[in-house]
């Protein structure tokens, strides 16, 4: 076969993969119904198809995430956040957007948890989904992913709160799937290590996946960041050339413009967002930017989620079920390996990380038992569509 006919072999298959998978965003958007207001907004193309590569490209997964979403957006209303309301979680610079992008056109969130100034979770979530909705705001068109990069400087013990990780990851991951490109963690000291080996099974393997360490005196650092970065843009905390360091009247001028670009994003007259389509690039697919390997092949997770649609309910109860075995038995190896630093606090992690994997547990059966009633979907997303259409995505 000559190399002309295997590409063009190739291109055919591409293009059935896109088929089926536009086809799938078809069925979710089907049994969304009749969406309006923001909710309808929301529900782009691109959009849609974010939350079925979260789940593997199961429609019925994908669109009761949705769903959810649909209605937290409607309570909880993210994109009606203003500077005014969380300006006093940002003058520490514990999170801040930054004003280049990396060389993807990814926006670029610097966070510093060794700057924490406050003490409520509410708050520091609340601060997160309005740096999360003002990364979205400014990213370029054609791209939908971000870039978080954290700064271990300054991090302590004290600084460690699995409650705060798991809400975190409860936010990302629940609602804004595949919106992480990668996550660079510059300089996280040792007994962050511990703390990681009981607070990742938090994550979904997509999201870990998408997680890497960083240290500044090993001699791959500066091909990572080189590849991912322009070297003059990025700060020298990060090994970067530029100077430039956070500001707060700078940057609290550079959110209250951007809070007025806000209300035109979710404008009803906003074509731009609703008509945001499905482009197929690297989500699931490729290897990242980042050199992070994704699990499977588009193609492999369509052709695997066919297969096992009929077994889907009891998937997910075995799956979570392995999960909070496996975060167990993750538990039981860091208790018996880790422990010479800060010995009372880390028993106070522990502590934390029982009861979270306990709730969890719970929340899982509770879901599981409710999977049923969830299936007849049309019902389910009729409500979280009118909702959404007052004040919400």
């Amino acid at each position: 076969m000559s190399s002309g006919s295997g590409a063009n072999n190739g291109h055919a298959k591409e293009a059935a993969l896109y088929e089926q998978q536009l086809s799938k965003i078809g069925e979710v958007r089907a049994a969304l119904g009749q969406l309006s207001g923001k909710s309808a907004l929301y529900c782009s193309d691109g959009s849609i198809a974010r939350y079925l590569i979260a789940r593997n490209w199961d429609v019925r997964k994908a669109t009761k995430m949705l769903m959810k979403t649909l209605k937290w957006r409607s309570e909880y209303k993210p994109d009606e956040i203003r500077w005014d309301e969380i300006s006093g979680e940002a003058m520490t610079g514990k999170i801040y957007r930054s004003d280049y992008f990396d060389k993807s056109g990814r926006s670029i969130l610097v966070m510093r948890p060794g700057c924490q100034n406050t003490k409520k979770s509410k708050g520091q979530i609340r601060y997160l989904v309005y740096c999360m909705e003002n990364a979205i705001l400014n990213l370029p068109a054609g791209q939908d992913q971000m870039v978080w990069l954290i700064d271990f400087a300054g991090f302590s013990l004290p600084n460690v709160s699995l409650l705060v990780t798991k809400l975190t990851a409860d936010v990302l991951q629940g609602h804004y799937p595949e919106r992480l490109g990668v996550a660079i963690l510059y300089n996280a000291p040792k007994f962050f290590e511990s703390f990681w080996k009981m607070a990742s099974p938090l994550l979904e393997p997509k999201t870990k996946n998408k997680v890497k360490f960083v240290y500044s005196d090993r001699p791959e650092t500066d091909k990572i960041m080189e590849d991912l970065f322009n070297m003059d843009e990025l700060e020298c905390a990060f090994g970067g050339r530029s100077p430039v360091t956070f500001n707060i009247d700078d940057y609290a001028a550079r959110m209250r413009e951007d809070d007025k670009k806000m209300p035109l994003l979710w404008s009803p007259e906003n074509s731009a967002l609703a008509s945001e389509p499905y482009r197929m690039k690297n989500h699931g697919s490729q290897q990242c930017d980042s050199g992070l390997k994704t699990e499977e092949t588009a193609s492999d997770v369509i052709g695997e989620t066919e297969a096992a649609s009929e077994k889907s309910g009891e998937t997910d109860t075995a799956s979570d079920k392995e999960d909070t075995e496996a975060a167990s038995e993750e538990r039981e190896e860091t208790e018996t390996s880790s422990g010479k630093r800060g010995e009372n606090a880390t028993e106070s992690v522990k502590e934390e990380l029982t009861e979270t994997v306990s709730e969890k547990k719970e929340e899982t059966e509770t879901e599981s038992s409710t999977v049923k009633s969830t299936s007849s979907q049309g019902e389910g997303i009729a409500s979280a569509g009118k909702s959404g259409s007052s004040s919400d995505p």
